[in-house]
């Protein structure tokens, strides 16, 4: 009969159990440590939840001016899908730098962090609150469609939105944006 107390357990496993605090996977050491020995203001931090943890660099050390852009290499965080540069879209006119190869009501999200993930959305095209009208780059008419569903275009242009996602965006839509309350 085995132990109550857990002192059966594999080693190995109870070593990665006093691991488990630290931030920094085995496979991602070395990258870290390179990041770190170029500039020691580079900061690791991971949320209970995720299961990689989340690099920020120093804007100064690894900041590309060129781009507009101070984001460079490939970025993960939750709840965002990994990315390497910011695309421009535009609402109502109004032009936002958001992630690459994420959903429209992510980048959304990306845009007001605070209210986004507060709306009532499903995140699965049950509700139908995330509907946009959407103009394309290389296509003629708009498309009306589910922005949980939509992978987001550089150069796309949402021209209607539901009274949810207005809602939640209010703040960031130019102010002759109609919200109804």
């Amino acid at each position: 009969m085995l132990p109550l107390d857990g002192s059966h357990r594999d080693p190995k496993a109870q070593s990665s159990e006093r691991r488990r605090g630290d931030p920094v996977t085995d496979w991602e050491r070395p990258r870290v440590m390179a990041l770190k020995e170029a500039c020691p203001r580079t900061t690791l931090m991971r949320q209970s939840s995720v299961a990689i943890g989340q690099v920020f660099r120093c804007e100064k050390c690894f900041g590309d001016a060129g781009t507009g852009s101070r984001r460079t290499g490939l970025i993960m965080s939750e709840p965002f899908r990994p990315y390497e540069k910011l695309v421009e879209i535009k609402v109502f006119g109004k032009t936002f730098q958001v992630p690459e190869r994420n959903s429209l009501l992510r980048c959304f999200q990306f845009i007001s962090p605070e209210t986004i993930p507060y709306g009532r959305f499903c995140w699965n095209q049950d509700c139908q609150y995330c509907r946009v009208t959407c103009q394309l780059p290389d296509e003629d008419e708009p498309h009306e469609m589910l922005s949980c569903k939509f992978i987001v275009m550089p150069g796309m242009e949402i021209t209607e939105m539901s009274q949810e996602l207005k809602w939640c965006l209010r703040s960031k839509l130019p102010s002759d944006t109609p919200v109804i309350s």
